[in-house]
């Protein structure tokens, strides 16, 4: 019985880690292609959607922690966009620099802008929390702090709204700097890899987490699920899930753009990551009983999905072991049965996969960016990038949420890594 289980392991481990990765691509181009042809090619994007015959009230909210580089931009965008009603609540976490000064200075010049400061630094979800009791709109969008809005976003979040069950939509984020390679990778990263996952996510009925930089909820949907939570590592992952555990959809909406600072350096990437997984791992173990028990069928398979994703992390790391195990001398199982992790056919196979996952993604999204062929090399390339980056990141967050004790603040945050300056 032992050799046998020992034999379905060498056979099965390399097998897992090939065919893991060359399946999802295959299952993200699917959904995206379904997607794009059920919801996006009749309607060019960066344009009004079509007419509809009321235009719902929107409050935009916009919390704020030492934002003071970014603040004016930001909400200047946010209170010109078009749209015949909505306000702008900036929400002041208890900031150490100037961003209150700022705030109140710009209140007195736009309109539609309204401020609230709070004492102290309670973090982005009571911020949030904060924001939306106090915005007098049934419908928000929410975005950072360093986010500029595209022209037409509320309209399209309107058009998204009409169908009564959505509780929730995630936006469509566009990288705006990139002046070194990290920045290169993260265009491909989110045209190649986010876009067609969220696309491939709606059409199959559940969505792994909306983007927590662009995001539009139903304030009933938001009470039903308990409003966002400061005892969590990522907000975005936790009220994602509890909106669709309460019973409502969650939906990707590409034509509801935002342009954003993302990380240049290996460790605000680094650390970026780490937090994404450590919400991912935290996922994971808060809704494993809700899982076996079916209370929410249709969110199994996005969560089997990230399990999967887990077990191949440890897959690789066990596979790339027993290798350099190998070479050093141990006769290792998989050296035993002549089983090499390398890439010989299979790396052919998921080159070829990779590339078709490009041009898919490029067919579907140059639309939102007409520039986009300059970064195809990093596209065609980054999903290797996307694999290495999840593992590493997922087996550092799992201690970490594992030896993390509840009774850890977790409410107060830190500005982020935005770039070069």
């Amino acid at each position: 019985m032992t050799e046998r289980l020992i034999e379905a392991f060498i056979i099965g481990l390399p097998l897992f880690v090939f065919a893991y990765p060359f399946v999802m691509a295959w299952y993200w181009i699917a959904g995206g292609l379904l997607y794009w042809w059920w919801r996006e090619h009749d309607f060019p994007p960066q344009t009004e959607p079509p007419e509809l015959p009321h235009w719902p009230p929107f409050s935009i909210l916009v919390p704020c922690y030492n934002e003071s580089e970014n603040a004016i931009d930001t909400l200047t965008t946010a209170c010109a966009i078009d749209y015949p009603d909505f306000e702008v609540i900036a929400i002041n976490d208890g900031s150490k620099d100037d961003t209150a000064a700022i705030l109140d200075d710009l209140a007195r010049q736009l309109p539609r802008l309204r401020v609230i400061h709070l004492a102290e630094n309670g973090g982005k979800a009571n911020a949030l929390n904060t924001g939306a009791l106090l915005a007098r709109h049934e419908l928000l969008l929410c975005i950072d702090g360093d986010a500029l809005l595209d022209r037409h976003a509320l309209r399209w979040a309107a058009f998204n709204f009409q169908r009564a069950d959505v509780g929730a939509i995630t936006g469509n984020p566009r990288i705006r700097n990139r002046s070194s390679l990290l920045g290169q990778l993260q265009v491909g990263e989110f045209s190649s890899i986010v876009g067609l996952i969220k696309r491939a996510q709606t059409v199959y009925g559940s969505l792994f987490t909306v983007s927590g930089v662009i995001a539009g909820f139903r304030r009933r949907a938001l009470a039903d699920a308990g409003w966002w939570s400061s005892h969590t590592l990522t907000d975005d992952i936790d009220v994602t899930w509890r909106i669709q555990m309460a019973g409502w959809q969650v939906i990707y909406a590409p034509n509801v753009m935002v342009w954003i600072l993302m990380p240049e350096t290996l460790s605000g990437l680094w650390n970026q990551r780490v937090r994404w997984a450590e919400g991912g791992v935290q996922m994971m173990l808060d809704y494993f009983w809700p899982m076996v028990t079916l209370k929410q069928p249709r969110l199994m398979l996005v969560y089997l999905n990230y399990l999967l994703s887990v077990v191949w992390s440890f897959a690789i790391v066990i596979g790339v072991g027993l290798m350099f195990a190998g070479w050093l001398g141990w006769r290792s199982p998989l050296t035993a049965a002549g089983v090499s992790l390398l890439p010989t056919w299979w790396g052919a196979l998921l080159a070829f996969t990779y590339l078709a996952q490009a041009v898919v993604s490029h067919h579907i999204e140059w639309r939102y960016e007409r520039d986009m062929l300059k970064s195809l090399f990093w596209i065609v390339w980054y999903p290797l990038a996307f694999w290495m980056i999840s593992t590493l990141s997922t087996l550092r967050a799992i201690p970490k949420v594992l030896l993390r004790k509840s009774s850890e603040v977790r409410g107060t945050w830190v500005s982020p890594d935005r770039g070069f300056r």
